[in-house]
């Protein structure tokens, strides 16, 4: 995966010692409830994402990218042994935030996760994972615009690699990355490489310390002699990448650009 970029972890504990997050989580534990009335089958956008999991109100717009955006930025702190196992390369940290950014953000929760704080973010309101309109399988992995077929035919899947989340469940914005929202997602294709798509995720500014941005922050992925690492570059450190392949600039024919979740697409 991506190699050689700068970056270094702070401690946890000295992010925590700054004392602005919110002393617990925001939001008292209460019953989840599978979506309850019958969506609507369509596809305004044809990109595969059905209408019924699109996040129209931009109350809960904020509130995912809130999340995805602080999920994934938060393990660049953690110690390596409190980073969930599941996140070992670039695709994975990108799976993890996005899942547990649909989800209730109870205490019980954030216990889970090992949370010791959280930010006061509210939960989206319109579904929560697990239950969503597509259950677990969040994410697309077939070509097509939705249909109702999709749902029993295994259009969708819990995993997904870094392909198939640029082909099947983002949309292009802009090659320019100053036109990047926090929480968009940057793509690079290096064919050398055996596994040769690449993703970090976009911050903008930190949620979780007062360092100078705009960040973006993606997983190393394993090598042959480590399992990797989390980095959280500036942009400008993106820019005076050592390798120029990994530089997100229009004129890199490496750089894919920026690119959005389908559920924020409308």
């Amino acid at each position: 995966m991506i190699r050689g970029a700068i970056g270094g972890g702070a401690a946890l504990a000295a992010v925590l010692a700054a004392g602005w997050w919110s002393a617990r989580p925001h939001e008292a534990a209460r019953p989840l409830r599978p979506v309850a009335t019958r969506p609507a089958f369509s596809d305004s956008a044809a990109d595969g994402a059905p209408d019924f999991s699109r996040l129209t109100d931009q109350a809960d717009r904020r509130a995912f990218t809130g999340w995805f955006t602080f999920l994934a930025e938060l393990q660049f702190f953690r110690p390596a042994a409190e980073v969930p196992a599941e996140v070992d390369d670039c695709a994975a940290l990108v799976r993890f935030a996005y899942r547990e950014s649909l989800r209730r953000h109870t205490g019980a929760w954030a216990a889970q996760l090992q949370l010791r704080d959280v930010p006061p973010i509210g939960s989206i309101r319109k579904y929560n994972y697990p239950f969503t309109p597509l259950g677990a399988a969040l994410f697309r992995v077939r070509e097509g615009s939705f249909a109702e077929a999709d749902l029993r035919g295994g259009a969708f899947a819990e995993f997904a690699d870094a392909k198939t989340l640029l082909r099947h469940n983002t949309y292009f914005v802009t090659r320019d990355i100053g036109g990047a929202a926090p929480g968009d997602l940057l793509f690079f294709h290096q064919p050398d490489q055996r596994f040769p798509y690449h993703v970090m995720i976009f911050l903008g500014p930190s949620r979780v310390d007062s360092g100078t941005g705009p960040f973006a922050v993606y997983h190393t992925g394993p090598d042959r002699h480590s399992p990797g690492e989390i980095r959280r570059p500036t942009v400008d450190e993106l820019f005076a990448h050592p390798n120029p392949q990994w530089r997100p600039n229009s004129g890199n024919q490496h750089f894919l650009g920026v690119y959005r979740w389908n559920i924020l697409n409308g």
